[in-house]
């Protein structure tokens, strides 16, 4: 049968956090009673993840891989995920075992309340203060300031997706972050409901400060994108004008 639902789970040596959350995934998306399908992404893994995720494929068709052959990020990694889903709602979750898979039934519950994208919010977040909260609030703050999308935590990777909504939408960068903003554009109507956060027992963060600069970068971006993309000419051609003039004087 064709998968109704689509887990993507991008995963960069986390091979102590596959086996648990792969086994946990799977009771939760058995008890919704539709077909679904998980594909994990190795993003270039150099510890045994890769190993551990071919053990779940071997023993569920239900369960799928992808390989980076080196890390692309997970950006990357989520695109590479959706564009091998079929399932007509797409999950996109963490595979550090911060997110909680019972939560999905929660989004999709959400999801048919007539939205098109769900947001999970981490309002209790347990990650240390100073290298993961404060760079995350700051990076939330400038998203919702720039964007004007009411979402309170964009860098949360765990959504319910409609599958239509990201048909024209291409990831870069570190433009996961910014997908509400992106399916916004494209008139789609978004919710978000708080989820659990659970603390790393396994493995280390992948996340840096100098993260949060390469977010501000790809906030520019995505500001161009929202103002101009159907309307180029209004800002470069604003800037030959000038150009024009300043040559002439």
């Amino acid at each position: 049968m064709e998968p109704w639902l689509s887990v993507i789970i991008p995963v960069r040596d986390e091979e102590d956090n596959i086996l648990p959350l792969g086994e946990k995934l799977t009771k939760v998306l058995e008890l919704l009673g539709k077909p679904f399908e998980v594909i994990w992404v190795d993003d270039g893994s150099t510890d045994k993840s890769y190993s551990n995720i071919q053990q779940l494929t071997d023993k569920d068709d239900r369960i799928k891989s992808i390989r980076f052959r080196r890390p692309f990020g997970q950006t990357a990694a989520l695109a590479a995920g959706f564009e091998a889903s079929r399932g007509e709602i797409i999950v996109p979750m963490d595979g550090d075992g911060q997110n909680d898979p019972g939560d999905i039934p929660r989004l999709l519950e959400k999801l048919d309340e007539g939205y098109d994208v769900v947001s999970g919010w981490r309002k209790y977040r347990k990650d240390p203060l100073i290298s993961r909260r404060l760079p995350s609030w700051i990076a939330n703050r400038l998203i919702v300031l720039i964007t004007g999308i009411k979402v309170r935590d964009s860098g949360c990777t765990l959504k319910a997706i409609r599958r239509d909504i990201l048909t024209n939408i291409k990831l870069y960068g570190e433009m996961h972050r910014f997908l509400p903003a992106l399916v916004h554009w494209m008139g789609a109507q978004i919710g978000e409901i708080e989820v659990n956060h659970l603390p790393r027992i396994h493995g280390k963060t992948k996340y840096n400060l100098s993260r949060t600069f390469r977010v501000v970068l790809d906030l520019i971006n995505v500001k161009f994108l929202l103002r101009y993309f159907t309307r180029p000419n209004q800002l470069f051609g604003s800037l030959g004008i000038l150009s024009l003039l300043a040559g002439t004087g």
